[in-house]
């Protein structure tokens, strides 16, 4: 089954509905019984509020009779993964609060991300809802990229130094000062979630974003990706993965994305230099 350009756009409401729903309930809350769950190998992943469970019960609530009406697959982070993503045309791929450590820390970075990926793990819409400064974010395949429903389009590359946007644990890595001496970064940003990581990008531009592979589990989920590939997608952007092929966003194996990494960047001419000096960095890799 393949949806109609007016369904998706019907289903992309949905989801900012959703979204913005979700977005404004963690902006009025703080976080609630903070736990720790076995995913992946960072503290980052592993940190869960009451307000990530509440977000997405707010977020399937409203989405609910679209699994229905549309005959729908569901991919869920507080959710167990019970495969149907492989059976179904499409799928949901939800995160309800993605950057849950910088919300506990109250600064900037988190987000709500929604996405409607196929079957073949291509991503048909992605929504993004920053609670921090109200804004959003959203694109559709084929029908362009949006910020706060006005149409979104990137400035032409420049030749200034590019910001440098990843996650903490980047910085622990033994490759970490050889890459900031090769990139030789404008700006460095260390503190948000993957989501906002890939839409700080676009906003700061020229920048990238890029997690190398790993062989634990690790490196991100489907629902930290799929969102703003879809709108990277439709800016012209770069969603990859390190060696520039498009991200597995529906994988078999695992949710995790450690096995080719991700590079985000805002032109091809940067993302061509991220995947060079990974080649120098791990040759043969």
């Amino acid at each position: 089954m393949e949806l109609s350009a007016i369904t998706l756009k019907q289903l992309s409401d949905a989801a900012i509905k959703a979204a913005k729903k979700a977005g404004q309930h963690i902006a009025g809350n703080r976080p609630q019984n903070v736990q720790r769950k076995d995913s992946g190998d960072c503290l980052a992943s592993q940190v869960l509020t009451e307000v990530d469970k509440q977000s997405e019960n707010l977020i399937l609530e409203t989405l609910a009779s679209t699994l229905t009406d549309y005959d729908l697959a569901l991919l869920t982070e507080e959710r167990d993964d019970d495969g149907s993503r492989f059976e179904k045309d499409y799928f949901w791929c939800i995160d309800p609060i993605d950057g849950t450590l910088p919300f506990i820390e109250n600064i900037p970075g988190y987000a709500v991300s929604i996405a409607l990926v196929s079957r073949a793990g291509v991503p048909q819409l992605g929504v993004v809802f920053d609670p921090v400064e109200q804004n959003l974010y959203h694109a559709i395949k084929g029908q362009g990229a949006f910020k706060n429903m006005a149409d979104w389009h990137l400035p032409q590359a420049g030749a200034s130094p590019p910001s440098l946007i990843t996650d903490r644990s980047f910085a622990d890595q033994p490759c970490y000062p050889e890459i900031i001496n090769r990139l030789f970064p404008s700006e460095i940003s260390l503190t948000g979630g993957g989501v906002m990581n890939a839409i700080w990008v676009l906003e700061r531009a020229p920048a990238c974003y890029f997690k190398f592979p790993k062989p634990g589990d690790g490196g991100g989920c489907i629902w930290d990706f799929a969102a703003t590939a879809c709108i990277y997608n439709e800016l012209g952007a770069v969603a990859s993965d390190i060696h520039g092929n498009a991200l597995e966003l529906n994988r078999k194996n695992s949710v995790f994305m450690n096995h080719r990494g991700v590079l985000f960047a805002s032109d091809a001419n940067l993302a061509g230099r991220i995947r060079k000096l990974y080649d120098q960095l791990f040759p043969g890799k």
